[in-house]
């Protein structure tokens, strides 16, 4: 009789060793190796050691000019947003990861989805009841698609057998943490039982060609919980994120092989579920901030969409000796560096004052092009003048104060021009490139340095 394996596995890179490693020789993490036993038997060791795919009848290799070059047939979720995100659809035989915080909204969006297609969908719940399902369903939609059928457990070979009757067109398993394998001896959630779950259900996804959903949790730094191989074993990782004390949610995506990873989902948070934002700078323009100094409009391009974001800033005298630095919704490095061009390039001396930054809505906004509006805000709030209404800006800052060309300056100005803005303030690089200088409308400033643009919006 064959004797179980012990291995020891690092939780962060998934690097196998037969000892224990106080520093693990492939991401140089410390005290990570986690010990588990793997069960005796061809069936899990064989498991156990292939992540990928093995299919007898392929073992020939095939020239790369006789594979079919045609797209992934994708299947259309009812979901402008969610489409967007996955890159036209969710791909046929694909394994997606969704991740976020708790209480962020992941598994109302997944039964939200689900419930609204025609396909036939399995939903594996190890968290909750079917009652609690059910309550939950009542709310999102009254009258539900007959095709979602509910099924709580959480063993992988039982999950595997209902599978096998049910013959389902999609699978969601909520949550990959929950689920365990009687082959590995640890306990659900564990770094062992997190990888060979997810690579039994990779391999099922390849073969069967049905695509899977897994729901995941993330640990305190913001990162998907479980070892860093369930992010390499998946093919697309999409993660969930905004504040539980607003009512928008960010849908983004981090990993995808079969589309853009710059892509970008909004949703709206209510009562009866998540609502997909098509428009959302309608939503994040809202608000009246006539008079109000600390408050700047910045075009910004997330994927391929433009929208029009309202930047926020405080600056006040520090109370305490250090004066404090706090960004969010954008980059605290960045900020920074904004703020030593402004005291360096500009002449204005903020190393006694706090700053604070916030971009409304909860969005967390990644493109560069934010930088004008950001020194802008400080500006206004520093010497407490409102900007005008009917001025937004884009533009990158370089540590000269230059302002830098940025991308796709066309939709830009397009999209300002369509809410009623009547000047845009944008680099003078851009403005020598693009064949829009004449929208009507709209009064199209070009600047070179920060000053400039600063000296316009001040006087």
């Amino acid at each position: 009789m064959a004797k179980d394996k012990t291995i020891y596995v690092c939780s962060n890179c998934g690097q196998e060793s037969p000892k224990w490693i106080g520093k693990c020789p492939q991401c140089g993490e410390w005290n990570s190796f986690k010990e588990f036993r793997v069960a005796a038997g061809p069936s899990s060791e064989s498991s156990f050691k292939t992540n990928g795919l093995v299919c007898p009848q392929t073992l020939s290799a095939l020239n790369i000019k006789d594979i079919s070059s045609t797209d992934d047939p994708r299947i259309d979720m009812e979901d402008d947003e969610l489409n967007r995100v996955l890159g036209g659809g969710l791909v046929k035989g694909s394994l997606t990861l969704l991740g976020g915080e708790p209480g962020i909204g992941k598994s109302t969006l997944s039964l939200q989805t689900v419930l609204g297609i025609s396909k036939k969908v399995l939903y594996v719940s190890g968290e909750e009841s079917a009652h609690q399902l059910k309550m939950r369903a009542q709310r999102i939609n009254e009258s539900p698609s007959d095709n979602c059928l509910i099924f709580c457990d959480t063993s992988l070979e039982n999950i595997f057998a209902c599978i096998s009757n049910v013959k389902p067109e999609i699978v969601v398993i909520d949550s990959i943490q929950t689920i365990s394998t009687s082959d590995v001896d640890s306990s659900a959630g564990s770094v062992s039982q997190v990888r060979e779950c997810a690579a039994r259900l990779l391999r099922f996804a390849k073969t069967s060609g049905t695509p899977i959903i897994l729901i995941g949790h993330i640990n305190k730094e913001g990162t998907l919980a479980g070892p860093k191989i369930l992010e390499h074993i998946v093919d697309t990782v999409i993660q969930f994120e905004g504040d539980q004390h607003h009512m928008y949610r960010i849908l983004r995506s981090i990993k995808n092989r079969f589309g853009s990873t710059s892509e970008l989902g909004i949703y709206e948070m209510l009562p009866n579920g998540l609502r997909p934002v098509s428009n959302p700078s309608e939503l994040l323009l809202s608000e009246d901030h006539e008079g109000l100094s600390g408050v700047a409009i910045s075009c910004a391009i997330e994927g391929v969409r433009p929208f029009l974001v309202e930047t926020q800033a405080l600056v006040s005298t520090a109370a305490y000796g250090t004066p404090q630095r706090s960004a969010t919704g954008f980059d605290q490095k960045r900020l920074n560096m904004l703020l030593a061009v402004l005291e360096k390039r500009v002449g204005f001396k903020l190393i006694q004052k706090d700053v604070f930054i916030n971009i409304a809505g909860g969005l967390r906004v990644t493109d560069q092009a934010m930088d004008l509006s950001i020194i802008a805000a400080v500006l206004s709030s520093n010497v407490d003048t409102a900007i005008e209404q009917g001025w937004c800006m884009a533009g990158e800052v370089g540590l000269s104060g230059e302002v830098r060309p940025v991308s796709r300056i066309e939709q830009r100005v397009s999209e300002a021009q369509k809410l009623g803005f009547t000047n845009i303030i944008i680099p003078n690089q851009n403005f020598h490139t693009f064949e829009a200088r004449n929208i009507k409308g709209i009064n199209i400033i070009p600047v070179r340095k920060v000053e400039e643009a600063l000296r316009h919006l001040f006087g």
